[in-house]
């Protein structure tokens, strides 16, 4: 059983990514999955979430407009869309998983390494 977040790297304030968060071992298709993200000297926190019915909710202001959740279960994996990145977006971002609903960060059983997002000029 293992979530694997990828897709981070550099990019220049305005630019796009797109994160992938592929499940092996079970299938996300009932689940909620939800991103999360910690920069540097501050604690995690949580960016957005997808339930298992394709609904999804924001868990902070900042990304709103900027940030969409994503799911295809036919590929058992749920994407971020991060554009018009800032410098404060920097973070390793994470990926977490828990039955039907979105909640709250100690919520998720099941995590995923994080991917290193770096907004620099």
């Amino acid at each position: 059983v293992q979530l694997q977040a990828s897709g981070g790297g550099l990019v220049q304030p305005g630019g796009s990514l797109r994160l992938s968060c592929a499940a092996s071992g079970f299938t996300l298709e009932k689940d909620a999955v939800a991103w999360f993200r910690q920069a540097p000297g501050k604690e995690r926190e949580g960016v957005t979430c997808i339930n298992n019915d394709g609904s999804s909710l924001y868990f902070t202001d900042s990304v709103k407009g900027r940030f969409s959740i994503s799911r295809d279960n036919a590929k058992n994996t749920v994407y971020l869309q991060m554009n018009s990145l800032k410098l404060e977006d920097t973070a390793i971002y994470y990926c977490a998983a828990r039955s039907y609903l979105c909640s709250g960060l100690g919520e998720y059983p099941f995590w995923g390494r994080g991917t290193l997002v770096t907004v620099s000029s």
